[in-house]
């Protein structure tokens, strides 16, 4: 069950700013900015998620502009590496395994924001580099206009009606793609059936995304049939994408199931504007930021002493009911994460 929900966010115009941009003479050189590097998902598609409101709030409480990068987790994680002599983010916010990678790289260091005690601690880091700011799940959409029965199974999506109607992110560079590897390794028993059977979902495979975000507005549209996803991003977006169904996938014969994927943050390791970086993970934390995370960004509140009952905390608590929530071995993972990712494109010729 999730743990608990967040509220509405209000409109902002935050400068997203293109993945070339960033140099250390325009944003770094301005004492009242922070620059965060982020997976795609919290920030809305109208300028109405829990980014627009919360960095909105920031700003105005604080006077610091906030300057934002998205892109998939690792992704992300990738250009924090290559700036890591001349680091160009304050905070970087990514998806598991790829936060953990961030911090196997050195790419954090250690803070401990306000309110930190009130997260769960399988939701943050032992050695104090990260911790969740918005809960989530992993999971699948569906178009429910064009499909008379919603998918059920992983076999399901075998079927010819699924060719070139579906498709999912690239594992190893979306967090979400990343996910679908986690889930079917799960799922099936093992890396080895896991890699079999994507063998044969390639049939119906559109192709490589590297972004996830792109793919539920294609969904929406019928242009796809299904798609991977996460909770928060797919029920926030449901809200404009009339036809965007959530579910999770089963074996045939089994449970559905997922497993906590939670928008994780850190601040990173020598940070130009490190003093901004803390303040925003503070804010990010407070408890006025996280009553809003599923009334304005329909994901689950990071802190567990916040609980929502807004009408979407309401909703997220009946579409998680029933599925069975595992908790992947995220140290295996991040160890073998480039073995996995090299058996995923061996066996589907990515």
């Amino acid at each position: 069950m999730p743990r608990n929900a967040l509220r509405p966010l209000a409109a902002l115009a935050v400068l997203a700013l293109p993945l070339s941009a960033c140099s250390g003479t325009s944003a770094a050189s301005d004492e009242n900015v922070v620059t965060v590097y982020s997976a795609d998902g919290l920030k809305g598609e109208n300028g109405d998620g829990w980014y627009d409101r919360v960095f909105e709030d920031f700003e105005k409480e604080t006077g610091i502009k906030v300057e934002y990068v998205e892109g998939g987790s690792g992704e992300m994680v990738q250009r924090a590496t290559r700036e890591k002599r001349n680091p160009q983010a304050d905070v970087l916010v990514t998806l598991p395994p790829f936060i953990q990678q961030a911090d196997t790289k050195g790419l954090l260091q250690k803070y401990s924001p306000k309110g930190v005690d009130q997260v769960s601690g399988a939701d943050k880091a032992a050695n104090g580099t990260w911790t969740a700011v918005v809960n989530n799940y992993f999971g699948f959409v569906q178009n429910r206009k064009e499909l008379k029965q919603a998918p059920a199974t992983w076999e399901d999506l075998l079927d010819p009606t699924y060719k070139n109607k579906l498709q999912y992110s690239t594992p190893g560079v979306a967090g979400d793609g990343t996910a679908v590897l986690i889930k079917a390794m799960h799922d099936f028993g093992g890396e080895k059936p896991a890699m079999e059977y994507l063998k044969k979902l390639q049939a119906n495979n559109v192709g490589p995304s590297a972004s996830t975000g792109k793919l539920a507005p294609k969904v929406d549209k019928g242009e796809l049939l299904v798609a991977n996803g996460d909770v928060q991003m797919n029920f926030a977006q449901s809200k404009s994408m009339p036809n965007l169904g959530i579910w999770f996938p089963a074996r045939e014969g089994g449970r559905p199931t997922t497993f906590a994927l939670p928008y994780a943050a850190g601040l990173v390791t020598d940070a130009p504007h490190g003093e901004n970086g803390k303040k925003l993970l503070d804010f990010l934390l407070s408890r006025k930021a996280q009553q809003q995370v599923s009334e304005i960004g329909g994901g689950f509140a990071a802190r567990q002493d916040v609980k929502a009952t807004d009408a979407n905390a309401i909703a997220l608590t009946q579409l998680m009911d029933g599925v069975e929530v595992f908790e992947p071995d995220w140290a295996d993972i991040e160890k073998n994460l480039t073995s996995y990712i090299d058996a995923w494109k061996s066996a589907t010729g990515n």
